[in-house]
């Protein structure tokens, strides 16, 4: 009887050990982030709970946005760091584009500085893009100087057709890929009727971070962000083969990968929870 409960007691303690072996070796492989805007109406109000419920999930790092730097640099590191996460990018919006965000974001302790989005009256012409393109340059170099890395986050409208070219194509041709990045977005990459794949080998060097999100079937492309252009729902229960996209980032030496969801059918906690469970399945 004492050897058999014994018996018991190593086994489960094995079991234990294989187990949290497993999570270090999958942490050190690939830490998955959560971008705090998929529960944005939550975090804006109690943001330490947000992080709490975040980290529970088994989610290792986060990406913060615009309307959490209501708190300074130092007190939003330390309410991060304090509930068991990191941050090693976060988005600033293109006006917001200037020495004070850099501070800000050296101070929080980034390792890239993102742009979300361009204007809106930047994106129907290439004329804006070329714009964005110089003026990504100069705060490129900014933030490179400060230790930190500059990129730029897709959603459709920059793979709208100019003649032979696309948006995205003229900003990666016109920016120095040691100066300014790519943080894609494989919902909107595949809802501009692109493949994230593809992306991944067109773009080997400018692409460091990924952002997870999935893509309802049946639905047309777009290159205009409307309502109709959104067709979320969570990472493993859409289109996008992420049995491939993943390794091929990862080939490519992106480290980090933030799921987000912009909106959705299930409440934003549960799509956080699902997206994290479906991508411990993914090899």
């Amino acid at each position: 009887m004492n050897n058999r409960r014994e018996f018991m007691q190593v086994t489960a303690a094995s079991l234990a050990a294989l187990a949290a072996s497993k999570f270090l070796n999958a942490a050190t492989h690939r830490p998955i982030g959560a971008q705090i805007y998929t529960v944005r109406d939550q975090a804006e109000v109690d943001l330490p709970t947000v992080l709490e419920k975040i980290h529970k999930i088994g989610y290792q790092e986060v990406e913060p946005y615009w309307n959490v730097y209501t708190h300074s640099a130092s007190d939003l590191k330390k309410i991060i760091n304090d509930h068991g996460l990191r941050a090693p990018s976060g988005h600033f919006n293109y006006e917001k584009l200037n020495d004070s965000s850099i501070e800000y974001a050296k101070t929080l302790g980034l390792e890239f500085l993102i742009c979300p989005m361009l204007p809106d009256d930047m994106w129907t012409s290439l004329d804006g893009f070329k714009r964005a393109a110089d003026f990504y340059n100069a705060y490129g170099q900014k933030v490179r100087k400060a230790g930190m890395k500059f990129g730029h986050h897709n959603h459709d409208y920059e793979f709208r057709p100019f003649g032979d070219t696309t948006g995205l194509a003229t900003l990666l041709k016109l920016t120095d890929p040691d100066l300014v990045c790519l943080e894609m977005d494989c919902y909107w990459v595949t809802q501009a009727g692109q493949d994230p794949l593809q992306l991944l080998k067109q773009y080997p060097d400018r692409i460091k971070l990924l952002h997870l999100k999935d893509r309802k079937p049946g639905f047309p492309p777009s290159f205009d962000m409307e309502a109709s252009s959104s067709h979320f729902t969570e990472v493993g229960a859409g289109t996008i083969d992420w049995k491939h996209v993943i390794p091929a980032a990862e080939a490519n030496g992106v480290h980090h990968f933030f799921v987000e969801r912009d909106s959705g059918d299930l409440p934003p906690f549960e799509s956080l929870r699902v997206s994290f469970d479906n991508l411990q399945k993914i090899a």
